[in-house]
C-alpha cells in the first residue's frame, strides 16, 4: 500500500504546528520520521491514524484520496499507530486491552479462551513469553506495556504501522526482537514510519529518513547516502557538535554509600558508593531491578535491609519527603504518571517541588517565582509560548526537560535519574547532558539509570551492572566495552575493569 501526504497543515489554536508538508510511504519500506521535540512530527502521524484532522492538505492511499475522521477508520484503510504515550487501560487485563471493542464472540459471550489464545500468539510474535494474558496491564512495568502496545497494533494486520518511539523503554535484547519483526513485517509488504530520536537505530533499521523542523518538512534521505552529522544539521538547522559533552572534572569525597540494600523482593545485596560530583551510570537489561534501586532509596519502595549513609551520616528514608528534606532528587521514568500534574501550568511544575522557596509568610512571591522558571525554561530551552501553558500541551521531549526543571530550582546533594532522556531528541539530550555535567561540576553527585549504552558510557564515571535483582558487575567506564556491560546484564562473566578505590 502506498500512502501520500501532501500539504498537510495543522493549528492549535494560534499555534501552527504543521505548514505545507509532504510525506510519502510506500508498501514494504521501513520509513523514519525525525525532527526535534516539536517539529510536528507526532501531530502529522496522529493525522495520518485518525487521531487529528488536518486543516490543510489531503491524504492519497494506492492515488486515491482518502477521508480519515476517526481511528476506526484510519483501521479500517489499514492504518495502526502505537503511541509514544501508552494507551492501556490499567484496569484491564492485557487480553482485554490488545482486544478492546472487538472481542471474540461465542453464543453472544465474549469468547475469552479464544481471547486469551489469540493474546498468547501475538504477545510471542513480540518477545513477551513471560507476560501472561490474563495479568491487569497496570501491573506490568513501562516496558512491558510497550510490548503489548506493538502486540496490539500487531493483531490489526495493519499495511501501514506507525510507530511512535516504540523502543524508548526496552531493552537491547527486547530492540532485537522488535527489528526481527520490522524485518518480517517489511518482507510482508508492510510500510512501516519509525519515528525515534535514537539515531542508532535510524541507521541500522530503515531505509530512507524524512525530517520536519519548526512543522515544515525539510529533506528526505536514503539511508546508503546520508550520515549522523546531515540528518542533525537538517534536524536543528546547524551543526551540534559532539554528540556527548566531554567531562574533564574530578569526583570528590564520598556523598552517598549504599550497603547490602535490599527492598521487597526487587533487588538485594546491593553495595556500592557515589561521590560528590560523579555520576555513576546503572546499567542492565529490564526487570533487572535498575529502577528498584532508585525508587528504594528515594523511599517509594520500602527498605527492608541494609544501611545508606548521606555526608557520613546515616540516612534513614521514609518516603519522597524525607528524601527531599535530605537532599535528594528524582526524575522519574514515567513523567506522565509520576513526574508532572499534567493539569498544571509549566510554572506550577517547575516549582512545586520547592514552593516555599518562592514563599513569605504563607504567600508565594510570584515575581520572584516566575522569573526562576523564566531562567529554566530558557536554561533547559523548553519550548513553550508561555509558562502558564498547561505542560500536557507541551511535546514529550519538553514535558521532560519540565520534570528536569523541578529539581533544578534548588540543586540536591543526590540527584537520581531514571532514563533521563527517554523521548528526548538529540539536540536536548545534548542540552540534558550539559546540564547533567554542569551539576556534577557542582558537586552533585548523581545515579543515573539509563537502556542506552552509548549513553552510559559517555556520561558514567562508574557503572553498576545488575542481573536479576542482584549487582553483577562494577566497571570504570572509561575502560568498559559494551559488551563486557551486556555479558554482565545477561548474567555472563565479563571481568569487572579495575576500578579506582572511592575517596574516604
Amino acid at each position: 500500500m502506498q500512502v501520500m501526504m501532501q500539504g498537510i497543515g495543522k493549528a492549535f489554536g494560534p499555534v501552527r504546528v504543521l505548514e505545507g508538508v509532504d510525506f510519502h510511504i510506500e508498501a514494504g519500506e521501513i520509513h523514519a520520521l525525525m525532527g526535534e521535540n516539536g517539529a510536528g512530527k507526532s501531530t502529522l502521524m496522529k493525522i495520518l491514524s485518525g487521531v487529528y484532522q488536518a486543516d490543510a492538505g489531503q491524504i492519497l492511499i494506492d492515488g486515491r484520496a482518502a477521508t480519515i475522521r476517526n481511528t476506526v477508520e484510519a483501521e479500517r484503510a489499514g492504518i495502526a499507530i502505537i503511541h509514544q504515550e501508552l494507551n492501556l487501560i490499567a484496569q484491564l487485563t492485557v487480553m482485554e486491552n490488545l482486544f478492546l471493542g472487538r472481542e471474540p464472540h461465542r453464543f453472544g459471550m465474549v469468547d475469552t479462551a479464544t481471547m486469551r489464545r489469540e493474546a498468547r500468539k501475538w504477545l510471542d510474535k513480540v518477545g513477551a513469553q513471560r507476560i501472561d494474558p490474563q495479568t491487569e496491564a497496570g501491573h506490568l512495568s513501562i516496558g512491558q506495556q510497550q510490548l503489548v502496545e506493538i502486540a496490539k497494533a500487531l493483531s490489526l494486520n495493519a499495511q501501514v504501522l506507525v510507530m511512535d518511539e516504540p523502543t524508548a523503554a526496552l531493552t537491547s535484547r527486547e530492540i532485537d526482537t522488535l527489528f526481527e519483526i520490522m524485518q518480517s513485517l517489511k518482507a510482508s509488504g508492510v510500510a512501516i514510519v519509525y519515528v525515534s530520536h535514537r539515531m542508532e537505530e535510524i541507521f541500522r533499521i530503515c531505509d530512507k529518513i524524512s525530517v520536519l523542523r519548526d512543522g515544515h518538512f525539510v529533506g528526505e534521505r536514503a539511508i546508503p547516502n546520508t550520515n549522523f552529522d546531515e540528518i542533525v544539521r537538517l534536524m536543528v538547522g546547524r551543526e551540534l557538535g559532539e554528540r556527548f559533552p566531554k567531562r574533564s572534572h574530578t569526583p570528590g569525597d564520598v556523598r552517598m554509600r549504599v550497603n547490602d540494600l535490599a527492598d521487597e523482593g526487587h533487588v538485594s545485596g546491593i553495595t556500592f558508593d557515589v561521590r560528590a560530583g560523579e555520576v555513576l551510570g546503572i546499567a542492565g537489561l529490564m526487570g533487572a531491578g535498575r529502577s528498584e534501586i532508585l525508587r528504594t532509596l528515594f523511599g517509594v519502595n520500602r527498605k527492608t535491609a541494609g544501611t545508606v549513609t548521606l555526608d557520613g551520616q546515616p540516612l534513614e528514608v521514609r518516603d519522597a519527603c524525607s528524601a527531599i528534606e535530605a537532599g535528594i532528587a528524582f526524575v522519574t521514568e514515567d513523567r506522565k504518571r509520576q513526574g508532572l500534574v499534567l493539569g498544571m501550568s509549566v510554572r506550577e511544575n517547575a516549582t512545586l517541588v520547592h514552593l516555599d522557596s518562592y514563599a513569605k509568610l504563607g504567600f508565594v512571591n510570584e515575581k520572584a517565582e516566575r522569573s526562576a522558571v523564566d531562567g529554566l525554561i530558557k536554561q533547559l530551552r523548553v519550548r513553550t509560548r508561555d509558562a502558564e501553558l498547561d505542560v500536557k500541551s507541551l511535546s514529550g521531549g519538553n514535558q521532560q526537560k519540565v520534570v528536569f526543571a523541578k529539581w533544578l530550582a534548588k540543586p540536591p546533594k543526590v540527584l537520581l535519574l531514571d532514563e533521563p532522556t527517554r523521548g528526548v531528541d538529540v539536540g536536548g539530550k545534548a542540552e540534558i547532558y550539559a546540564i547533567i555535567n554542569q551539576l556534577a561540576q557542582q558537586g552533585v553527585a548523581i545515579v543515573m539509570v539509563s537502556s542506552e549504552l552509548p549513553e552510559v558510557l559517555a556520561m558514567s564515571d562508574r557503572i553498576l551492572v545488575m542481573h536479576q535483582g542482584r549487582q553483577a558487575g562494577l566497571f570504570e567506564a572509561a575502560t568498559a566495552t559494551q559488551e563486557q556491560i551486556m555479558t554482565a546484564a545477561a548474567g555472563g562473566h565479563a571481568a569487572p575493569a579495575p576500578a579506582e578505590p572511592a575517596a574516604a
